[in-house]
């Protein structure tokens, strides 16, 4: 295997004197070195080929018993420097303080021939110096879910970090799923993320907490300069440039979220990227049942911080937390608030195209499709619906078809019964208002004469998956593979690269949540616990 690494946050950047492995509070300096601890017996589970092929590595390579060792944590390619990222962060609102990387090691940076940064880190792959109390590994079951989520989402379209590879160590982790005092063994794995760059806002946070301004500019002109550079050299005028790019990519990144129904379940600064990538996938989920309110966070149960329907103002609460870190750069307030004002603005914008998108518009008309949408959510909440199956269904409905009598209200509504989980349950005062708002909707399709029902459609296969990495799909595929049998995990994997394309010979992919998975552990709330 050989890459080109090219290390520029170990090489630019202060690091930790300190080269003990032992946890520890970690000033002036952006890293610690620190190298990956040995797995009992590192084997390879699944890997993207798309991610490899970043990388330009070889499928046989891919299958190597190499490669299999250095994505375990077990052996050094040369031109590594292995290093753990101090950062901070906001937890649940209150301010945390030092947090760090406390079991993802940074292999390198490599450098591919078309001039592309991917920086490779392990998750999974022993203490830190930013560890605290834990042990730095993880399991099996969390490992599978990032692994898979990465890469489900990179292929809907939304921003997101890449998986490289799932490993599995050979080693037991003793982990309390939902700290309730009930610990158990699991099997461990290790996964390689893959990204431009893994910082978030809590590595600006920290140095701004502890008034270490001068490390704080050191680390602002790096992040310019190698991930920034059409934003011209730093200055404070590109500060504010690069605030307002960060507000812009949140934006458009929460906004894909909303579109295809995904929570991200634990929205801390420290798990914000400034990259706008969607970063950390522990106890995330999609909507099954449409519900703004749901959060699969057992550690948010109670206030729902992390809700569905509370991503867009969270996120913007975390801008503001970033804008206070890097307001010592600064100095002036209004333009940091400016900037904080394009998020809204941005967000407003691409939610409503993509709105449109989903239902099929020409475009967006506020002054009617605003009323057309919130009617829309009241009734996905009225009754327990499936939102992925019921935009599906939305794009097979007839825009020309006569409004049906009222007294022919199961035949209204029959185009999109497959989205409902009990449509036994549903009362004629249901199936009225949603048959009323499809009139309502084919009316207002009527208004884009321009589009044809062909054009519609395809728009709006375009926009709605059919294929989501559903909480008991990923389960099915963790189940098998605590087993030892990998082949769900590929299968699922090979079904999300094309969530928006019909598949025949992969339905079940695309089924509603079973009863069975309702309050299964892992299929409907997750906790932080992996």
């Amino acid at each position: 295997m050989n890459l080109n690494f090219d290390n520029s946050f170990v090489r630019e950047l202060p690091a930790d004197p300190d080269l003990s492995n032992r946890r520890r509070q970690v000033q002036h300096a952006c890293f610690s070195k620190v190298e990956p601890t040995r797995v009992n017996a590192p084997r390879l589970i699944a890997h993207s080929r798309e991610v490899a092929a970043l990388l330009e590595l070889m499928a046989n390579q891919c299958t190597s018993e190499e490669f299999a060792n250095v994505m375990g944590g077990n052996v050094l390619l040369p031109g590594m420097a292995p290093f753990a990222a101090c950062y901070g962060g906001h937890q649940f609102g209150t301010w945390a303080g030092q947090l760090g990387d406390g079991r993802a090691i940074t292999l390198g940076e490599v450098v591919n021939s078309a001039g592309q940064r991917w920086e490779m880190q392990l998750k999974g792959a022993g203490p830190t110096p930013y560890s605290r109390t834990a042990d730095g590994r993880a399991v099996m079951r969390s490992s599978v879910r990032e692994f898979l989520c990465s890469e489900a989402m990179h292929h809907l379209g939304v921003p997101t970090t890449r998986a490289l590879s799932l490993v599995a160590t050979g080693d037991q982790v003793v982990r309390d799923m939902f700290y309730d005092g009930n610990p158990r063994s699991e099997p461990g794995a290790v996964v390689c993320r893959v990204a431009p760059s893994f910082l978030r806002f809590g590595n600006f946070e920290i140095l701004n907490a502890r008034k270490e301004t001068d490390l704080l500019k050191t680390l602002v002109d790096y992040t310019i300069r190698t991930h920034f550079p059409e934003l011209g050299e730093p200055s404070v005028e590109t500060y504010l440039r690069w605030f307002e790019e960060i507000c812009r990519r949140t934006a458009v990144m929460i906004a894909h979220w909303m579109r295809v129904g995904f929570v991200h379940g634990v929205m801390n600064t420290d798990n914000m990227s400034v990259l706008g990538l969607t970063i950390d996938y522990g106890p995330y989920g999609w909507l099954d049942n449409y519900d703004p309110d749901w959060t699969p966070n057992t550690t948010d149960a109670g206030g729902r911080r992390y809700r569905y329907g509370h991503q867009p103002g969270i996120a913007q609460w975390n801008l503001v937390r970033f804008a206070n870190a890097i307001y010592p750069l600064v100095d002036a307030a209004e333009p940091l608030q400016a900037a904080l004002t394009s998020y809204a603005e941005t967000f407003l914008i691409e939610h409503q195209k993509m709105t449109a998108q989903k239902l099929g518009l020409a475009s967006f008309r506020p002054d009617q499709d605003d009323s057309l949408v919130e009617e829309l959510n009241s009734i996905l909440a009225l009754v327990e619906t499936d939102m992925t199956i019921f935009y599906r269904r939305l794009a097979d409905l007839d825009s020309n078809q006569s409004a049906a009598a009222a007294n022919d209200l199961d035949r209204a509504i029959a185009p999109l019964i497959d989205a409902y989980y009990q449509p036994e349950s549903m009362t004629a005062e249901h199936k009225q208002r949603i048959a009323a708002w499809i009139d309502r909707y084919r009316q207002r399709l009527s208004q884009d004469a321009e589009v044809t029902p062909t054009e519609r459609r395809a728009r709006m296969t375009a926009a709605n998956p059919k294929y989501v990495l559903r909480n008991y799909l990923a389960q099915l595929a963790i189940d098998k593979a605590e087993q030892g049998d990998p082949s769900l995990v590929m299968k699922t994997l090979d079904v999300m690269r094309r969530p928006y394309d019909e598949q025949p010979d992969n339905e079940a992919f695309a089924a509603k949540r079973p009863d069975w998975a309702r309050r299964r552990a892992g299929c409907s709330m997750l906790s932080c616990s992996s």
